[in-house]
């Protein structure tokens, strides 16, 4: 016990308490204290790996559909994610069409690494070969290369989906040539490797990059549709039926007009003159029906005026309750 309480301590760097072990190895916080400082360290450990891997957001495996895929080797798959290959150092390669799930399986490998206490360092193709390239000094490329060189696990995802030139080509191979049989890379690609010429134009050491992934490799084929599309239909789907069922604001319907009946409004003589100009007078009754009826004009026959303002509105209550003498009207005269 006292031996491995010594190496506890040591795995610790609390060489205080190890120089006076013989002071407290009876004390019973001891062990409590170790096992306190090394969950501590641990999950700080773990988190500060997962930051600095970049890994981001995935889909667990516990998520992944089996069924989907049309070509899969499951036992190959679990396999690989039990990380015997770390310890190999040999490479896995994820090839298949784009959304059949590469980056999923990938990204798993990476997290189970992780929690096993490896460093891992996720990047694209693309991002990786760019900052290479962006290095205008032959010792500012080497320190950039160690840096994807020195990682338990370099992933690097998403080769083939844009072409290069022969320079990125050399950089790719040298980044291959430095981790071969030391360290392991895990890849994924749209492309068979017969193609590769086409990533890497007139490029000389696809051959060579080529044949050191594969020498010590497992190559994980998938087959299938895009589950991204299958999902993104499902979703429409799902919205429009929501959009379908969803209690919506009722429309306002615009009120129906109903119209009073028509009149005619006469002058002080008792003429009934047509109306001038389209101008009119309006009036409601106290339940909301309209009363319309045509402004008098002056009178042709007598040369009177027309009334207006009270005698107006008397006029056309007057001619209102001719036409309907159960109901009274509050009037407005524009």
């Amino acid at each position: 016990m006292t031996e491995s309480i010594a190496d506890r301590l040591r795995g610790l760097g609390l060489y205080g308490v190890l120089a006076r072990l013989d002071e407290f190895e009876s004390e019973p916080w001891l062990t409590r204290l170790l096992d306190i400082e090394e969950d501590e360290r641990g999950r700080r450990s773990l988190e500060r790996r997962i930051r600095r891997s970049k890994i981001g957001r995935f889909k667990l495996m516990t998520d992944f559909d089996w069924d989907w895929p049309k070509k899969i080797d499951r036992e190959l798959v679990e396999d690989v994610l039990a990380l015997g290959f770390v310890k190999d150092a040999a490479n896995v390669i994820l090839v298949g069409p784009n959304g059949v799930g590469k980056t999923t399986v990938a990204a798993n490998i990476a997290y189970q690494a992780l929690l096993q206490g490896h460093t891992v360092l996720r990047v694209t193709a693309s991002e990786m070969l760019q900052d290479l390239a962006m290095q205008d000094t032959s010792v500012a490329l080497q320190r950039r290369i160690k840096r994807y060189a020195t990682p338990s696990i370099l992933l690097v995802d998403e080769v083939g989906y844009l072409s290069y030139d022969c320079r990125h080509g050399d950089l790719f191979f040298e980044v291959v040539s430095r981790r071969h049989e030391k360290k392991p890379i895990v890849l994924t690609t749209n492309k068979p490797f017969a193609e590769w010429n086409d990533v890497f134009s007139n490029a000389s050491c696809i051959t060579a990059m080529v044949d050191r992934l594969v020498h010590r490799a497992e190559i994980v084929k998938i087959e299938g549709d895009s589950y991204r599309v299958k999902e993104a239909k499902e979703r429409t789907a799902e919205h429009a039926e929501r959009r379908k069922n969803k209690p919506g604001r009722k429309r306002r319907s615009k009120p129906s007009v109903v119209r009073g009946p028509r009149l005619r409004i006469p002058n002080s003589c008792g003429c009934h003159p047509p109306g001038s100009g389209g101008s009119r007078i309006t009036c409601s009754t106290t339940d909301g029906l309209p009363i319309s009826a045509p402004m008098p004009s002056p009178c042709s026959c007598c040369s009177q005026s027309p009334p207006t303002g009270t005698e107006l509105r008397s006029t056309a209550e007057l001619a209102w309750r001719r036409c309907s003498p159960s109901t009274s009207i509050a009037s407005t005269v524009p």
